[in-house]
């Protein structure tokens, strides 16, 4: 018997998909501050400000942001998160930006360079808090509602393996769709630059703008409801409760929630034993638990390819690039608005395409896909120099949309899917923290290289990170383990072997096997069936559910 009902557009569905969309306004705050930033980096007015900044200015005020980040990735977004939790963490993070962004629009006379780093500062912290508090606020709440054969769990609660990524890739979308909104508006401004009062009020009234969104991400927030493991680690089991069967309404029964409650109280109570020694030191419990330890260097490097491939150049120079290759600047800004709006296409088809492709097969087709695309643009300059073939500089343009494409498909949405998933429930804040601090890491170091390397090097920059590219496929196929469909009872055993790909293999052999025999041979799901469940039942806190099925079969 099953113990989820089908999947369809309930009333808990439509909760769910309404709840995320509105999570997505978050994300988007984080994509618009990338995105306007790059039309501001060529907006006269704003280069009059700041006396025509050079290459290594613009690329200090582009990398601050980035230490922002960092700073709030490893000191502030997971204290914040875990106090007020995520919901409320996340509308701080929001209310921060906002800071942020009334610093940058403030910039002017002798002091506009401190006002717009201290500005973006203040930005990179907000972000920070958001980026993290939303992708986990809606991983949790898609985990929470569903249910099926593949089990993955944060604060234990569980997802589908056939729809895990979708939903996780949702959040990429309202950030990809927030960088398209900040190039749009950017390409907009350009038509009021003819007079002084453009020029002085253009870029800055495109960096307030995100205070509308900001505002309705903010007021929108105190009608979620908190994730139920936060609710219980606060002692309130009553709501925790209602918000289960509020979000599982019409896809399971009621008898597996009252289970999955009772699971999760066990597991918010009782660390499970395998990390109880590193608990006696959180902070340094990801580096102390060998298996902890592998997932987290794994999620950090995969953060910091994710930005060392280029992208974090591309997102913040793309105008410039494009002025490079011969395009008109009005015209460069609508170029990178239209390749923006086209990687929210891809990210689309991403949601549906990563659960059954996997993971590190949609991060090594992107990362080829972004090689190819890095040596086009490489070479072809190299041949063709000055912009004397209008064919070569056609052919550049295009694959830096191509370029765009490979990204939105692999590197960009995957690295917060895969490292999101591979961490247990009581490190998952934490240990995607420390990862995203190396995107942070990885996003500094291109903004620094690439605006000098492209003034030094010319079109050769391309080729440095084409290198990166194409190093990024071994680096993914020999030390990363498909993790599509693995419960979190898998991922403990995955991470314990250092050659992981022979034995993910293995275990997705034997999961094939187990669930495959659970179909066949799953006692019915009866009330009272599972009483006496013990927190050792659940002692990983992350396989709640499983550890029914194995009760119902008498194998614990």
């Amino acid at each position: 018997m099953e113990l989820a009902l089908p999947i369809s557009l309930t009333k808990g569905t439509q909760r769910l998909y309404i709840l995320c969309t509105h999570l997505a306004i978050g994300a988007s705050l984080w994509g618009y501050n990338i995105g306007i930033l790059s039309s501001i980096l060529v907006h006269p007015g704003w280069r009059a400000v700041l006396g025509d900044p050079s290459p290594s200015t613009r690329g200090l005020v582009t990398g601050v942001y980035y230490l922002g980040t960092l700073m709030s990735y490893l000191l502030l977004a997971h204290p914040l998160a875990d106090y007020f939790g995520r919901r409320h963490a996340a509308g701080i993070g929001a209310l921060i930006i906002c800071m942020g962004s009334v610093v940058m629009a403030l910039a002017g006379g002798e002091a506009a360079l401190g006002f717009m780093l201290w500005g973006r500062v203040i930005c990179g912290m907000g972000v920070g808090v958001v980026s993290t508090s939303v992708p986990l606020y809606q991983r949790c709440r898609a985990w929470m509602f569903l249910a099926d054969d593949g089990w993955l769990g944060w604060s234990s609660e569980v997802s589908p393996a056939r729809e895990r990524g979708k939903f996780v890739t949702l959040n990429h979308v309202g950030f990809v769709a927030g960088m398209a909104a900040g190039l749009w508006i950017g390409y907009g401004m350009t038509f009021w630059t003819s007079s002084e009062a453009g020029k002085y009020w253009g870029w800055r009234v495109s960096i307030l703008i995100q205070l509308f969104p900001a505002f309705i991400f903010v007021i929108g927030l105190p009608f979620l409801p908190d994730t139920p493991r936060w609710l219980i680690q606060k002692g309130q089991t009553e709501r925790a409760s209602r918000v289960l069967h509020a979000l599982r309404q019409g896809t399971t029964c009621p008898d597996l929630i009252t289970r999955e409650l009772h699971a999760i109280s066990s597991a918010v109570g009782s660390p499970p034993r395998s990390y109880r020694q590193s608990f006696l030191d959180p902070s340094l419990s990801l580096f102390r638990n060998r298996s902890l330890f592998a997932r987290l260097w794994r999620a950090f490097l995969l953060q910091f390819m994710a930005q060392m491939c280029g992208a974090a150049a591309m997102k913040y120079y793309l105008p410039t690039l494009l002025e490079a290759l011969g395009l008109e600047y009005r015209l460069a800004l609508m170029a990178g608005a239209v390749e923006m709006t086209t990687k929210i296409g891809m990210t689309v088809v991403e949601m549906w395409v990563i659960d059954r492709f996997g993971r590190t097969g949609c991060l090594m087709m992107g990362s080829l896909v972004m090689g190819v695309a890095m040596m086009i643009n490489g070479f072809l300059p190299l041949l063709f120099p000055g912009n004397v073939s209008k064919l070569a500089d056609s052919i550049c343009v295009a694959f830096i949309f191509i370029y765009a494409m490979g990204y939105s498909f692999g590197l960009g949405p995957a690295v917060w899917v895969y490292s999101s998933e591979i961490f247990p429930t009581a490190e998952r804040a934490r240990g995607l923290n420390l990862a995203a601090s190396g995107g942070s890491i990885g996003s500094i170091l291109v903004s620094q290289i690439w605006p000098v390397g492209n003034e030094k090097l010319g079109s050769g920059v391309y080729l440095v990170f084409m290198v990166i590219n194409f190093l990024c496929v071994p680096i993914i196929w020999s030390w990363y383990p498909e993790t599509k469909g693995r419960t979190l009872e898998e991922m403990d055993s995955l991470f314990r072997k250092p050659s992981a790909r022979h034995h993910s293999n293995v275990v997705a052999a034997e999961s094939t096997s187990v669930n495959r025999h659970e179909e066949d041979d799953v006692a019915p799901l009866t009330p009272g069936a599972g009483e006496g469940i013990e927190a050792e039942d659940v002692e990983h806190e992350h396989e709640p559910l499983l550890s029914v099925r194995r009760i119902n079969h008498g194998t614990i």
